[in-house]
């Protein structure tokens, strides 16, 4: 059970949430919605422990298992089935009983018998733990989530980003946690994941908080909702379904509407009285009665909840450049043995659109990065073309410098633009004030959506690389992402599991990995856009 007692957050000199008290029990499955940037990845911290609040305290009965937007490993080392393992630590048994099995291969007798005497007594305590059992059940998770055992096999490092974050979700759904805190778990999945994602957590017998803007997940699963104001600082609680919440909510704001315009009139009425009645000096009294009496009656009203906003995203106007701007020829990458692709070719032309699509790991982000210069290849070549000016939006936010602030970032993608001019695209995607000298690595994943497409913004890209933009976005901002697309005039090259964004491009070519083959779009291929 997760209990939060009068919590306070703040970002900065604003303030998220104050004065908010709730509770999770075993059986609570609940969908944390609000805009980005309200506080929803914050108030997830704090639950988690990995976060101190403004004031109040956090109460937690058992394990929590802790999902971030942005999960991070210190060690890539780790083979990505160990790493699983480790929910319950059994990881490290597992490594010593692989140990011992190669040591008792040794030609020394007596280094054999050590061994296997080790390995007897590492087994005892593996099964004494319900390791056999406990390995299949982690094998089953993953490959529910479209991890294979050759993936489970291979060292974190070799994996692509969404790889990396299904070891992370299936390593939460192993450990056993009582409570589960899950931010963004869709992103990265397909769809069949999915559907077995929903169906798990629909059958889930612990707590649950999800953030998710999966409408169907959320459909699906959640038995309550909050909602995080960022307008008022306050945390809506429904004791309700998905959809019973969204009609309760329309009622509720129509309700405030309503009760504010009578109280308005009301005191309206009440002030015009009491000043007709301040001019009579017997009346001076009864007057001010009157005018405290209508100054309580709007006192006493609920704040009605203002319209959210949403960031205003216009892609760059691009530059000019010459027929070809960005070609590759015979590009491969691998790691280690493990081939990812081989003998791609690409030839981007000016305003083209191109899809990139492929299961996950077939090195869609791996193209990106090595289009975009990152990485470089094993063979093959990019080649920049005449007044080729390229714009990188990176899923995992590698292209923001996480120790500088949100204003220091925009000054380094566009130095010739002037502070005023700086400050005012920042506030057009909803950074402003004080928020603008925040650190980036405090940022939310929405939030670092929407300042890496701030930087497109002052690029005058005339070739974009997007790599998930509409990844942590809810459904206003993705709207926003999608009407920039259909209205961008450079070229862009897309890796994206969201059809919607697909649509908004209406791609020319696409381009599928790992096998590099090229084809016209046509709309058949769109069935397998969710797919990989």
């Amino acid at each position: 059970m997760l209990t939060a007692h009068d919590l306070e957050l703040r970002a900065g000199a604003r303030t998220l949430l104050e004065h908010t008290s709730f509770r999770v029990a075993p059986g609570d499955r609940v969908g944390l919605v609000g805009r980005n940037g309200a506080g929803k990845t914050t108030l997830t911290k704090v639950l988690a422990g990995q976060a101190n609040p403004e004031a109040g305290q956090v109460t937690r009965s058992g394990e929590v298992g802790y999902l971030p937007q942005d999960p991070r490993t210190g060690d890539l080392t780790v083979l990505a089935r160990d790493r699983i393992l480790s929910a319950r630590g059994l990881d490290t048994i597992v490594r010593d009983l692989r140990k011992a099995e190669a040591q008792m291969g040794d030609e020394d007798e007596e280094r054999r018998e050590k061994a296997m005497r080790r390995y007897t007594r590492l087994d005892h305590e593996f099964q004494a733990q319900g390791g056999y059992a406990a390995e299949s059940e982690a094998a089953s998770i993953a490959s529910a989530l479209a991890l294979t055992e050759r993936l489970l096999d291979q060292p974190l490092q070799t994996l692509s980003g969404g790889q990396r974050r299904r070891v992370e979700l299936s390593r939460i759904l192993f450990s056993g946690a009582q409570t589960l805190l899950l931010d963004e778990p869709t992103n990265h999945l397909d769809a069949d994941s999915i559907g077995w994602l929903r169906d798990y957590l629909r059958a889930y017998k612990g707590g649950l908080i999800i953030i998710s803007h999966d409408v169907e997940m959320l459909d699906t699963v959640v038995t309550r909702v909050f909602h995080l104001d960022a307008n008022r600082a306050e945390l809506d609680q429904y004791n309700m379904g998905w959809k019973t919440y969204l009609q309760q909510r329309e009622t509720d704001e129509r309700r405030r509407k309503r009760e504010r315009q009578n109280a308005e009139k009301k005191a309206s009425a009440l002030f015009g009285q009491a000043d007709k009645m301040r001019a009579k000096a017997t009346k001076a009294t009864a007057a001010q009665n009157m005018a405290k009496r209508a100054e309580r009656l709007l006192a006493g009203l609920e704040t009605e909840r203002q319209q959210d906003r949403v960031a205003k995203l216009r892609f760059p106007k691009p530059s000019p450049c010459g027929r070809t701007p960005l070609m590759a020829e015979g590009l491969s990458r691998s790691y280690g043995s493990l081939e990812i692709f081989t003998d791609v070719d690409l030839a981007i032309d000016r305003g083209s659109r191109v899809v990139v699509l492929g299961l996950n790991g077939a090195g869609k982000t791996t193209l990106l990065r090595i289009l975009a210069g990152v990485d470089d290849p094993d063979t093959g070549e990019v080649q920049p073309g005449h007044g080729l000016k390229l714009g990188y939006y990176a899923q995992e936010h590698e292209n923001l410098d996480m120790d500088r602030s949100v204003l220091d970032n925009m000054k380094s993608a566009a130095p010739d633009l002037g502070e005023t001019e700086t400050r005012k695209v920042l506030g057009s995607f909803l950074f402003s004030g004080e928020d603008v000298l925040k650190p980036t690595r405090v940022l939310s994943g929405g939030e670092k959506t929407r300042l890496s497409l701030a930087l497109l913004v002052v690029s005058s890209a005339n070739v974009l690389l997007l790599d998930e933009p509409t990844n942590n976005l809810d459904p206003a901002s993705r709207e926003e992402i999608l009407g920039a697309l259909r209205g961008y005039e450079g070229a862009v090259v897309l890796v994206t599991h969201d059809e919607g964004a697909v649509s908004a491009l209406e791609p020319e070519r696409v381009l599928m990995l790992p096998d590099g083959v090229e084809d016209h779009w046509n709309p058949d291929y769109l069935d397998l856009v969710t797919l990989a």
